[in-house]
């Protein structure tokens, strides 16, 4: 059982917001605040694993009010729950693990609460590891790039494929990303971009290279064996 804390200023959000929090079983003692400064004041005398926050509040924002919340001694996770659905950049600058468009699906805020427990309470990217944002159907997500496992390219966009099987669509060509991700991705193919680290088999010599990402098989182009090879020497050299 968790204890979250929930803040917005509109008493409907608020109590529609904890309600379906309350379907959750494992979802403990939901502490109600009506705006930033009193969810400020709750959070300074008991700690809870969530913080659901609204980011228009009078007063202290959302944005603000999660600012302040990384200095405290045991930080909640920071879910902002908000209708606003150009800030989800600002939501990654202050490190929050998760980014709900009102009205909220119970599905959504569901698959919220698994990933800030997957991640371990107070959600964040490792250092250096770098955080996209992605839009899935009405809401917004933020995947990490230590859960990409192959990228795919898709004209001027690129599909980020992660290890639960989701394909996320981002608005960057393959060849930015291999540019942004060469410590630790190997372009294996005009089309495709893999981790390194996720690269499972590699048949590099033949008719039709490849290697094999779990279950994925993606052919090898014969002008990038060379970088291939090398990237998987480092791999097991560094091991």
């Amino acid at each position: 059982m968790i204890d979250v804390l929930v803040a917005d200023d509109e008493q409907p959000a608020r109590d529609e917001l904890a309600h379906l929090l309350r379907r959750d079983q494992r979802i403990g003692e939901i502490v109600l605040a009506a705006s930033g400064a009193q969810a400020l004041r709750e959070l300074t005398e008991r700690a809870v694993t969530i913080a659901f926050l609204d980011i228009h509040m009078p007063g202290l924002g959302g944005m603000d009010l999660a600012r302040s919340l990384a200095a405290l001694a045991e930080p909640p996770a920071v879910v902002f729950v908000t209708a606003d659905d150009a800030r989800a950049v600002d939501a990654f600058d202050v490190r929050a693990a998760d980014y709900l468009l009102k009205p909220v699906r119970t599905d959504r805020l569901r698959r919220a609460i698994d990933r800030v427990l997957e991640l371990g309470g107070a959600a964040a990217a490792p250092p250096g590891d770098e955080v996209l944002t992605v839009t899935v159907g009405s809401s917004v997500r933020f995947v990490q790039r230590s859960e990409v496992r192959w990228v795919q390219a898709q004209g001027d966009y690129s599909r980020l494929h992660t290890a639960d099987g989701t394909g996320h669509l981002v608005r960057i060509p393959i060849s930015e990303l291999e540019q942004r991700w060469a410590d630790g991705f190997v372009r294996v193919h005009r089309s495709y971009l893999a981790a390194v680290a996720s690269i499972d088999e590699a048949r590099l010599s033949g008719a039709e290279p490849s290697v094999s990402v779990g279950a994925v098989v993606l052919p090898v182009s014969r002008r990038l064996l060379p970088g291939v090879r090398e990237a998987l020497v480092r791999r097991e050299g560094a091991r």
